[in-house]
């Protein structure tokens, strides 16, 4: 009797053991089905033709409204290729560069870095455009980094293909400006380490700055009556010329500077400024290493630029080969545009890129 009966517990042992392998095969199961799940159901990121099934004339449209605004307003075309900067290198292409400011809180475009910044209300047309063919569809975000694309087109620099699915961001980072943004007194070492932290090499760094200086330091009066542009305003460039001149500038350069920067003090507002390429001004070349290399920069960092020992290479080369130029512009230009962007169910897609869908 007593073995019958340590025969069956032993039963009920197995059959007991079995029974726990068999729950712990099923919730491994389990467990590997949803993390399959999860995998599949990743939100995408940016792609080439993000808009191909749900707005498929969206680059379409903002080609011929950039074509459109640029023959009436030539101005425009550097615009959009300062926009992409100030926006994309301030922690993520998100469009907060468009936000007007609040009661609360200033936005990006009112903040001294962004002097000069205008012809916001062109990307509103765009987008007034695009809303009418998909109505909340194309993100002001995207909007801004095409728009640039095809103003860089306009003024005869490269075709860059790039990436779209962005969506736009709710808040201003108006904080966080200084960190990002380089001034145009600052040496080309903090520069270098500001361009460095958001992917872009010494060769991108110095294509960028080869778009005639003003991505980040081409400062100009935003009133309507000017309309050109590869230009510096006199507020930024003063300190070379007054109370004495820099030596390091090319003589035969500075009767022209002092001729358009008559005051030591000048004027933010009034419409004092100095060509960064009288050559060429409309153009996207590399006449502007010629110019560097010839001491005619007019401001510090141009100097530093064509000097330094880790960028005068590159200002050499540069200087003798354009296609190697918008190689690396295009390269730069693309990974600015693709950095830290909102995507999938992040952000929103904004009805008026100058306001977030909460102010509506």
């Amino acid at each position: 009797m007593k073995i019958v009966e340590v025969r069956e517990s032993k039963k009920k042992k197995n059959m007991g053991g079995k029974g726990m392998m068999m729950v712990a095969i099923i919730c491994l199961w389990a467990l590997s089905a949803t993390s399959e799940a999860v995998v599949t159901e990743e939100e995408p990121g940016l792609m080439m033709n993000f808009y191909q099934d749900t707005c498929p004339q969206a680059e379409d449209i903002i080609r011929e409204q950039v074509k459109l605004l640029y023959k009436r307003h030539k101005n425009t075309a550097f615009s959009w290729l300062r926009n992409i900067f100030h926006d994309c290198a301030v922690e993520s292409c998100d469009a907060s560069l468009l936000l007007d400011s609040t009661r609360r809180e200033l936005g990006e475009k009112e903040h001294d870095r962004s002097f000069g910044l205008r012809n916001f209300r062109y990307i509103e047309e765009i987008k007034e455009a695009l809303e009418r063919e998909c109505p909340g569809v194309v993100s002001c975000s995207d909007i801004l980094v095409l728009s640039a694309r095809e103003g860089i087109e306009a003024v005869g620099g490269p075709h860059i293909p790039l990436k779209t699915g962005r969506r736009d961001g709710l808040k201003s980072r108006t904080d966080m400006l200084e960190s990002y943004l380089p001034d145009h007194n600052e040496s080309i070492s903090v520069v270098l380490e500001k361009f460095k932290s958001i992917g872009i090499d010494t060769p991108g760094l110095v294509a960028l700055l080869g778009t005639v200086t003003f991505l980040l330091l081409d400062y100009i009066s935003g009133q309507k009556r000017s309309h050109s542009v590869g230009r510096t305003h006199c507020v930024k460039l003063v300190h070379r010329l007054y109370p004495e001149v820099d030596p390091s500038l090319n003589p035969d350069h500075v009767p022209h500077m002092l001729h358009k920067c008559p005051d030591s003090i000048p004027d933010p507002k009034a419409v004092q400024y100095v060509r960064n390429d009288r050559g060429t001004p409309m153009v996207l070349d590399n006449n502007y290493y010629r110019n560097i290399l010839d001491n005619k920069g007019l401001l510090l960092v141009d100097h530093q630029l064509a000097h330094d020992k880790r960028t005068r290479p590159i200002v050499k080369k540069m200087a003798k080969d354009q296609a190697y130029f918008f190689k690396e512009f295009t390269r730069a230009i693309q990974i600015l545009s693709e950095n830290n962007p909102l995507t999938g169910s992040k952000g929103e897609i904004r009805k008026q890129c100058n306001l977030a869908n909460k102010i509506h």
